[in-house]
């Protein structure tokens, strides 16, 4: 057994958890799971199609791009938000490659 991470997990995965953690709520599952590739969406098309409200979509979409699992951008009033699949596909591969070395 490696005792290395049984109190803290290496500084370089750190921003992975913030990662899991904002992916761990079904809500924001969904939030991502509307995007098209390519596509950039605001607040208001989300809520439209989501159960929840505005302002609840925008908490969610808050933790999201502090994730880093979407970028966003504000034009004019709006803020226009879109998958961030670079990291993802970064920090996904990083776990496969431990899954793979280590199990």
């Amino acid at each position: 057994m490696k005792s290395d991470y049984t109190r803290s997990i290496p500084s370089e995965w750190r921003p992975m958890s913030r990662v899991f953690t904002a992916l761990g709520d079904e809500h924001r599952q969904r939030i991502l799971m509307l995007f098209d590739k390519g596509e950039r969406l605001n607040v208001g098309q989300i809520a439209a199609v989501s159960t929840l409200t505005r302002s609840t979509v925008s908490h969610h979409l808050k933790i999201l791009r502090e994730a880093d699992v979407l970028h966003s951008e504000k034009i004019g009033k709006e803020v226009w938000y879109w998958i961030n699949s670079r990291w993802l596909e970064s920090v996904l591969g990083n776990v496969l490659d431990y899954v793979r070395g280590h199990c």
